[in-house]
């Protein structure tokens, strides 16, 4: 009755119906401290004769700048929030949308759109461009000879397909008669320096024909996730200083592998997270193996360096703000012009060849292979930024409160006749010690999600440490009493030193909230077995629940496994969906699209 009775007097005040329907889709997941925080803001607004975004006849501007983000990790949301951000600090009307929530069809009325993208996989575009990609590149894409675009693409110059979904979008607007308002640009991991260059030369490109067109600077829409999770101050940038609570291995005394469950503290932080989304990890580069490449390359650790503007020594640099545990394409161009090795530049010439080599070995090594002589400032400017690594949350905030949970695989290995450890899983595994501080941030991942409604059936598919989200899944299911119907897949090598939180699944099993558990221990029997062996054994089952409007999730290894999951499905669908293979790809496709296939792979 009171919703009946507010949307009377909205209408009375002067808002139409679809601005009061925009106002309540986008208040309804407001909590009242949020609420309260609008309501300010709202009549700050009101105060100064501004708007706060809704259209009305007499402000909607003729022109304005469509910023599409397409992205897997929020690294391309978060670039293209922040180039809203300083089109509305400058004036010059803009909007933003996720391409997973862009009508295709509005394509043709823009004028002015900027696309900033990642690349997933094997040159696949993240989740929420696949649509548009698809529609770009098929029949029904539209001319688009009025159109003015900019691309911006990052990713990681480590992969064979670098950028690739960019280039797609670059070339598929370019043919459908689009103009280019500058070049794309693909960005390397520490996409920084180069993005914001981009932000420049784009936005003095288009700045007097949207400033000189529009006469006030509104965005054509209130837009709101009202998904969302709450917005920290603490972000990438500017991360929160939490505490490690414990770090605990989770596999057994004979296990091949190290897997680590991490709590951290947020007391006081005031971050929220929904299962589904990653935390961001800054890490420390082991002392150790510092002195060691500054010993490798005759250096001294209290040597000055320039870093980003500000001056450090090599050593503090080298533990702080560098890469070093994963090489890249950049630091062998600029090292072999110092090192003068003939078979060094030979890498460089063959784009899989330098790939391989990069995958198994660390800066050090490179360094030990070739020595060069250089100063410490030609090595720091050698090196890339170091990037923080992103972790899918293990625990639900409504089991765990203020804290969050992760679990980690200790990268450790031998090669070249040293040991090897990963920086960030070692950092966190036997590096820092309990009551240590860790600088954190929270991904928001809405390309993970729960279904809203709780009766919805669940399939998860997470071997290894892609259990994490769902152990987080599982948690959140159990506090909202869900009814819905949830089905694990896991697997490792063997059942009595591998299986993660074995006793949390029992008992999940034991309470209800957990339905069926399909595990698969590789090496438990003369024949490995795998996640998607176990998905073929029960392709019948499986195929019910996904006609039962199940959604379906995987997490863990993109390279091996989320393939080879994918191909199951298609095989599940043909077999028990009496589908063509290509009628099976189309109903696989249509899943995603509907957001019940989703992935958190890595």
């Amino acid at each position: 009755m009171s919703s009946v009775i507010n949307q009377a007097n909205g209408l009375a005040a002067g808002l139409n119906e679809n601005q009061w329907s925009q106002i309540n889709q986008a208040t309804a997941a407001l909590n009242s401290q949020q609420l309260t925080w609008l309501s300010g803001y709202l009549a700050g607004l009101a105060q100064n004769g501004q708007s706060a975004g809704l259209p009305t006849a007499d402000s909607e501007p003729t022109k304005f700048l469509t910023i599409l983000y397409g992205s897997q990790t929020g690294n391309a949301k978060s670039v293209a929030q922040e180039y809203k951000a300083k089109l509305d600090a400058l004036n010059i009307p803009a909007k933003i949308a996720s391409m997973a929530d862009y009508k295709q069809k509005q394509l043709k009325t823009e004028t002015h759109v900027v696309v900033i993208v990642s690349t997933h996989g094997e040159g696949e575009a993240p989740d929420d461009a696949v649509a548009l990609h698809s529609f770009l590149g098929g029949k029904k894409a539209p001319k688009l000879n009025d159109l003015k675009f900019a691309v911006l693409g990052l990713g990681d110059t480590s992969y064979e397909y670098f950028c690739q979904t960019a280039k797609d979008f670059d070339k598929r607007l370019q043919d459908l008669g689009a103009t280019r308002i500058t070049d794309r640009v693909d960005c390397d991991v520490d996409y920084d320096a180069a993005a914001t260059t981009w932000f420049d030369t784009v936005t003095h490109q288009v700045k007097d024909e949207l400033s000189a067109k529009n006469s006030r600077s509104v965005a054509p829409s209130l837009t709101m996730n009202s998904s969302a999770a709450v917005a920290s101050q603490f972000t990438k940038k500017s991360p929160y200083t939490a505490t490690l609570l414990e770090s605990q291995k989770i596999t057994g005394r004979d296990s091949v592998k190290d897997i680590r469950h991490i709590e951290i503290s947020l007391e006081d932080s005031g971050i929220q997270y929904r299962p589904g989304d990653a935390l961001g990890v800054w890490f420390k580069n082991d002392e150790a193996l510092v002195a060691e490449l500054i010993a490798a390359l005759d250096l001294k650790a209290d040597a000055l360096v320039n870093w980003s503007g500000d001056e450090y020594s090599i050593n503090d640099v080298l533990v702080n703000q560098l890469e070093l545990t994963q090489s890249y394409p950049t630091f062998v161009s600029k090292y072999a012009e110092y090192a003068k090795s003939v078979e060094l530049n030979a890498l460089l010439d063959d784009k899989s060849v330098l790939r391989e080599f990069l995958a198994q070995r660390q800066i050090i090594d490179i360094i030990r292979q070739f020595p060069a002589k250089l100063s410490a400032q030609e090595l720091v400017d050698a090196l890339r930024g170091m990037t923080p690594r992103l972790y899918s949350i293990a625990s639900s905030q409504a089991e765990v409160e203020d804290e969050v949970h992760l679990t980690v695989a200790l990268v450790e290995y031998d090669a070249h006749g040293h040991a090897h450890q990963g920086g960030a899983s070692s950092f966190l595994s036997t590096r820092l010690d309990e009551g240590g501080e860790v600088n954190v941030f929270v991904e928001t991942n809405d390309n993970f999600r729960l279904p809203d409604d709780g009766n919805t059936p669940v399939i998860m598919i997470g071997p290894g440490t892609g259990i994490a989200p769902f152990r987080a899944f599982m948690q959140q299911r159990e506090a909202e009493e869900s009814s819905g119907e949830n089905w694990l897949f896991f697997g490792n090598p063997n059942y009595t030193q591998d299986f993660l939180y074995q006793t949390e699944w029992q008992r999940f099993v034991k309470d209800g909230v957990v339905n069926k558990i399909s595990l698969a221990f590789s090496r438990d029997q003369e024949q490995k077995v795998y996640v998607q062996h176990r998905m073929l054994e029960q392709g019948a089952e499986l195929y019910r629940w996904l006609e039962q409007g199940a959604h379906l999730y995987v997490c863990g290894d993109a390279n091996h496994m989320a393939k080879d999951v994918q191909d199951a499905l298609v095989q599940i669908v043909i077999e028990h969906g009496a589908k063509s293979e290509e009628q099976a790809e189309q109903y696989i496709s249509d899943l995603r699209r509907a957001k019940r296939y989703q992935k958190d792979v890595y």
